[in-house]
């Protein structure tokens, strides 16, 4: 099966001059630009948006992770009261009347 030329004639098609002139218009090179301003936008937000949740995972690690391990601490101290105060044979503190 014998190929068929596309826009056919004498100069072997005229399709890639309208394309080029497509291709080099004002619009299109305008609508490159927008599209390439909108990737470094993009870029830069999420690198800003990446700087900023290792800002807050940062504080979140900083200041609630030590307290969180200090109400541990507490927590435990508690029961180790609780169960020395058994052994000795005191009371429950809860159950004074």
């Amino acid at each position: 099966m014998a190929s068929k030329k596309i826009g056919g004639g004498k100069s072997g098609g005229g399709d890639s001059s309208i394309l080029v002139k497509i291709a080099n218009s004002e619009i299109v090179s305008q609508g490159r630009r927008a599209a390439c301003d909108a990737v470094y936008v993009s870029k830069k937000l999420l690198k800003s948006t990446g700087k900023a949740a290792w800002i807050a995972g940062t504080t979140f690690l900083i200041l609630v992770v030590p307290l969180i391990i200090e109400m541990d601490r507490e927590q435990q101290f508690n029961e180790l009261e609780l169960q020395q105060a058994s052994l000795l044979g005191a009371p429950p503190t809860g159950a004074q009347k």
